[in-house]
């Protein structure tokens, strides 16, 4: 292990080198209730052994609580305002389209990763979907052998030259995983513990698929099996020697009727009918390339209006629908919420608990929806787990989120 006692600055936050290897793990879609009634089950031990013995938290993470502001947020321990990814899909107005943020050139900050690696550390990133990969990779050099980057989703098409590894299914020794199953997550855990037992790098960063959260609420027969299994995983790194750290990008829950229904406000559909037709444009920044789940139904949502049009009335006229949590315009939700201006609409929506959030309801895809609509977005989703294996020392007062992760673990860590 490269060592140094140089504290490692990025993006105004000094970070600690790691005295033995730290594994940040990022659990898609991890409302507590899974970790917690996966406990009280019996299923999660090793989970359980953290909770008592080093540190369990509840912190908030980024609104929109989506995938990409968040992971992209812990992993460079600041909010979207200065990183500048504010969803998984947004409306680039110079281009003038509608766009996935999957492409590195939308990031504006460094990140810890890339950080470390340049000082000399070893870092080793394996995610479940591919979209989160060249984001979560931007910044590593590949060719000193001390990073290794790549995705469950395609790992028989990773290289030494993209990834730092080649043929990483046959590294990993199991079969393709499907983009929709539970597989894919572990998939992501079986990599780590055979990187964490032949490479051993300072660094991991563990990143999930929100499949199952998507499908089945807390406590239930499949999601606490796959609780179980990820827990065996976390016992084999804590035995390799590595400090384990636990978070969430976002929480999730039931957006539908009693009857199963999704309950659904279509926002497109209802300014087009208040405005006219292409005078409001609605922007779902849930959106993205695995929508079977979801169905592109979050409760996060911008819209942008026509010049002369008063947002002041669209926005009373809103916030009086059922099912609406709140409603600001453009720089009052940057302010709340640490997102950049310029890649937000006039308006920033977000629905309550049970609600979520759409375009023009013919848009929607919903035949992949095989169960009844859980989602996320909102404020409702902001409250994730920060579970660390060793305890920690907090300075009182903060206010502490997912982003502070590598801080506390690293600073912070008895």
């Amino acid at each position: 292990m490269a060592r140094t006692d140089k504290a490692i600055q990025v993006n105004g936050r000094n970070y600690a080198w790691p005295s033995q290897p730290l594994v940040a793990v990022c659990i898609d879609g991890s409302e507590p209730d899974y970790i917690e009634n996966a406990i009280a089950a019996g299923v999660m031990p090793v989970v359980g052994e953290m909770v008592q013995s080093g540190a369990d938290l509840r912190v908030d993470c980024v609104v929109p609580s989506f995938t990409n502001p968040n992971n992209l947020s812990i992993v460079t321990g600041v909010p979207p305002v200065i990183h500048g990814i504010c969803g998984n899909y947004f409306y680039d107005r110079e281009t003038d389209t509608e766009v996935m943020m999957n492409d590195p050139k939308y990031l504006r900050a460094g990140t810890l990763l890339s950080a470390f690696a340049d000082a000399g550390a070893s870092v080793a990133v394996v995610t479940a979907k591919d979209k989160l990969r060249t984001l979560l990779g931007h910044g590593l050099y590949y060719g000193n052998g001390r990073a290794i980057c790549f995705s469950a989703e395609r790992a028989d098409i990773a290289t030494s030259d993209d990834n730092g590894i080649s043929n990483a299914l046959g590294y990993v020794g199991l079969p393709m995983a499907s983009v929709y199953s539970s597989r894919l997550s572990e998939f992501v855990f079986v990599a780590g513990v055979k990187l964490m037992a032949e490479k051993r790098p300072d660094l991991m960063y563990l990143s999930t698929t929100d499949y199952i959260q998507h499908k089945y609420a807390p406590g239930t027969k499949e999601a606490n099996a796959f609780y179980a299994m990820m827990d065996g995983y976390l016992g084999q790194l804590l035995a390799q020697g590595a400090i384990v750290a636990l978070t969430a990008d976002h929480g999730m829950n039931a957006k539908h009727h009693f009857d199963g229904s999704p309950k659904v406000i279509y926002l497109q559909d209802i300014l087009d009918n208040w405005l006219g037709v292409g005078i409001a444009r609605v922007i779902l920044p849930i959106t993205d390339p695995y929508i079977v789940h979801h169905g592109a139904l979050g409760s996060y949502a911008t819209a942008y209006l026509s010049n002369g049009v008063d947002p002041t009335d669209v926005i009373n006229n809103l916030k009086n629908l059922s099912g609406i949590e709140c409603v600001l315009d453009r720089a009052e939700g940057c302010q709340e919420f640490e997102l950049p201006e310029d890649r937000m609409g006039d308006l920033i929506i977000v629905s309550q608990k049970d609600t979520a959030l759409g375009g023009m309801a013919e848009d929607h895809d919903l035949s992949g929806l095989n169960e009844p609509l859980r989602s996320h977005g909102g404020l409702a989703e902001q409250t994730v787990p920060l579970i660390f294996s060793r305890p920690i020392d907090v300075v009182g007062g903060r206010r502490l989120r997912n982003f502070d992760l590598f801080d506390l673990a690293l600073n912070h860590t008895a």
